[in-house]
């Protein structure tokens, strides 16, 4: 019998509720939000003196603040605080990524690039400036612009992101001269019941700024009881605006002619509303995109149905209603996307706005402060680079190809869906790396003196020119398998300058949408073979391509996979270790408490309440595993009595005897601890190593032929493939695949045992 799924129908009244309810949600969702109705200037007042910061917000702080709404506060450079140089991991994620169509992953590189110029914003520096950002092709500029203006537009439609403009509402009765307007005025405002003129200031002017500069001080002072804000506003640099900035000409000639009216300041202020600015790209309100292809605008704007209201409501002409398209941006954003065709023409049209801040409009001056933001390709920097005057008021922010290999995989994962299922742990990264290469400067004077005395000693674990060091110190990441005297040779000045360093990297080599087109050549061998793609796959791919293969520095590929086995071998040794804790710890109060003891005596030692026999064989096991089995009966010796040594004059006398300390919180007792520990991992595999069963143990895991070896190896096996799944990543299918790579490329010959 078949079930019916099928709903039952709905009737018409019901089909109308349902509509009705669906409708007056999505009214409720599209109502303009309270922050957005005017308010008048006394209410406007009382806002600030609750929320001054808020309030009190040019765009440039604005800007900072919409940065700073989307972008966390990162962690410090290296975590290495005192030779800290301010690299900085951001998560720009929710500014570039998540809910943008077309998502811009930055590097590390890039961010810290980035958010070093938004404390600028924040110190009032960076007023009567064009910031460009420079870029080869396929770098991702235009993404990230379109993707920062889109968060800026989103930001300014909520409750945090609110920012002022003046807006004039004039009863006409209030003005002492008759005129015809009031017939006029009642029989337009007929629908809504109004008796006012309105007038939104063109130029978004704050509405402090209405108010006469010597003035303002006095007000704020009296308005602001937060003594810590107080000195801010009152002292630091990026609140200057509030007290030297002057009104539009518009807003200017209204206050002037109401004020000759009402012979009274507070009648003048008593028309001054507050109404947020609004955002809108589309519109070209509050932010403003100019391709180079867009035509160039300069004809006067205005409105003569207004410029008609005003010149009845005061009887004369005094008051110009007539702006640039610039006020569309002032206290908002202008782009320039590329500096090429017409874009040039714009960009020497802003010289003398930029520097002084000023725009002719007609017969009358505008006064502008913008963002002013564009996009450069290198080559097209010698469309402005020849005048000199304008040097100083351009900022070049580089935005290089990403250097980050976790960001370059953020990108693949992005354009194409669940490819991290078709790689082995590790592989698609350094697909990513190699890409990387090709970006970079092959040699590196910095790195190579900072390493110079052990430079050699990381031939297996890295490239001649040091890129694999560099793409990891790029992330914040200080390598594992750099010896201890590298690192702390690592100071702030070797990190200052390999940073600096990298401002001429990323300009050449594969681009951005090049290295997708390949990642995508190489999946599409794979989709349908029904095995992961190794590093094997990825070498041979790069290697049969003589075209990709010219670009990438020579011993590169063969570096890195000298580096990827070294890895394996590690995570395959950390998973199939297993030592008792118990065990250990006795072992090391055996050495220790031996140590006092001649050969072939038999002693209780107190440490465990066990009876020892002190034997050559008890150190020799001992020692070896600390040394290496290749040790020498000479540096047993030598370590034996350091050992001793050390335990007699500082462990006993100082430790346990003077501060009272159990053996086992001693500064020695650690010390052999973590040397033991690590050694014995090292030397987990030293049992399998010319073992041909232990291959064809891990082949027939969960296989009926599994029983039929012995029971130590099946535990090890069942150990080795169940870490790699649940530390390293692996499936079972891949933990498996990733072993008999490491089996069948001896890999404990090639990096030691």
């Amino acid at each position: 019998m078949k079930l019916n799924n099928k709903k039952p129908e709905l009737n018409i009244e019901e089909k109308a509720a349902r509509l009705e309810a669906a409708l007056n949600k999505l009214s409720e969702e599209l109502k303009i939000n309270d922050l957005y109705e005017k308010i008048n200037f006394d209410d406007f007042l009382f806002l600030a003196s609750r929320q001054p910061k808020l309030v009190f917000r040019d765009i440039f702080m604005f800007f900072h603040d919409m940065i700073h709404h989307y972008v966390p506060e990162g962690k410090d450079d290296f975590e290495i605080n005192e030779h800290s140089v301010g690299y900085v991991d951001y998560d720009c994620r929710k500014l570039f990524v998540e809910d943008c169509d077309e998502p811009f992953f930055a590097d590390r590189l890039f961010a810290n690039r980035f958010m070093n110029l938004i404390k600028t914003f924040n110190a009032g520096i960076k007023n009567n400036k064009i910031i460009l950002f420079e870029g080869p092709p396929g770098s991702g500029k235009s993404t990230f612009l379109n993707n920062l203006l889109l968060k800026l537009e989103q930001f300014s439609n909520t409750p945090e992101g609110v920012m002022y403009k003046t807006y004039w509402r004039i009863k006409p009765e209030s003005i002492k001269r008759k005129s015809s307007f009031n017939e006029l005025k009642q029989t337009e405002n007929q629908s809504n019941n109004q008796n006012f003129v309105e007038i939104s200031c063109p130029s978004n002017d704050h509405p402090i700024l209405q108010i006469p500069k010597k003035y303002r001080r006095a007000l704020l002072e009296e308005l602001i009881e937060d003594e810590n804000v107080k000195e801010q506003i009152f002292n630091h640099r990026e609140y200057n605006w509030i007290f030297t900035d002057s009104p539009c000409h518009i807003c200017s000639s209204i206050f002037q002619t109401l004020l000759g009216e009402y012979s009274d300041p507070l009648k003048v202020l008593d028309t001054i509303y507050a109404k947020r600015i609004t955002f809108n790209r589309l519109f070209g309100k509050g932010i403003s995109v100019f391709n180079p292809g867009d035509e160039i605008f300069n004809r006067a704007i205005t409105d003569l149905t207004l410029q008609n209201q005003i010149n009845e409501l005061f009887s004369n002409e005094d008051v110009k209603y007539i702006f640039s398209n610039l006020a569309y941006t002032n206290n908002g954003v202008y782009a320039l996307m590329d500096i090429k065709e017409n874009n040039i023409k714009r960009l020497t049209n802003l010289h003398g706005i930029i520097s002084d801040g000023i725009h002719k409009v007609e017969h009358v001056e505008e006064k502008i402060k913008s963002i002013f933001l564009g996009l450069v390709n290198p080559e097209d920097k010698q469309n402005y680079e020849n005048i000199k005057s304008f040097q100083d008021r351009i900022t070049h922010v580089k935005i290089p190809y990403i250097l980050d290999y976790t960001a370059e995989v953020n990108v693949y994962k992005h354009k194409f869906d669940s490819i991290e299922k078709m790689f082995l742990p590790g592989v698609l990264e350094n697909f990513a790396k190699i890409i990387i290469s090709t970006r970079m400067n092959p040699e590196n004077s910095i790195v190579s003196k900072w390493l110079s005395k052990n430079a050699n000693k990381y031939s297996k674990y890295n490239d001649k020119n040091f890129l694999l060091l560099k793409m990891d110190l790029y992330r914040g990441i200080v390598p594992k398998w750099l010896l201890e005297e590298d690192i702390k040779n690592f100071t702030r000045d070797v990190r200052k300058a390999l940073l600096k360093s990298a401002e001429n990297e990323g300009f050449t080599g594969i681009s951005g949408r090049n290295s997708i087109n390949i990642f995508g050549t190489l999946i599409s061998r794979f989709e349908n073979i029904g095995k992961y793609i190794t590093m094997d796959d990825v070498r041979t791919f790069f290697e049969s391509n003589d075209k990709l293969n010219e670009q990438i520095p020579n011993g590169f590929i063969a570096s890195l996979v000298n580096l990827y086995d070294y890895e394996v071998l590690q995570n395959i040794k950390e998973s199939i270790y297993y030592f008792s804790e118990k065990q250990i710890r006795k072992e090391i109060l055996n050495y220790l408490f031996a140590l006092n003891y001649d050969i072939g005596n038999t002693v209780r030692n107190t440490f465990t309440n066990e009876d020892i026999e002190i034997t050559e064989e008890l150190y020799k096991n001992f020692e070896a595993t600390i040394l290496g089995v290749d040790s020498t009966q000479a540096q047993r010796e030598s370590f034996r009595k350091e050992m001793h040594r050390e335990f007699v004059t500082q462990t006993l006398a100082g430790e346990i005897r003077l501060k009272g300390l159990d053996i086992q919180k001693t500064t020695q007792y650690f010390n052999l601890l973590e040397k033991y520990t690590r050694s014995l991992k090292e030397n987990a595999l030293s049992i399998y190593i010319h073992n041909d069963n232990f291959r064809r143990c891990i082949m027939e895991f969960e296989t009926q032929s599994f029983k039929n070896y012995p029971e130590k190896m099946k535990n090890d096996v069942k150990r080795l493939l169940k870490n790699l799944v649940s530390c390293f990543g692996y499936t079972l299918e891949g933990a498996k695949q990733v072993s008999i790579y490491a089996i069948d490329k001896k890999l404990w010959e090639k990096f030691g045992k």
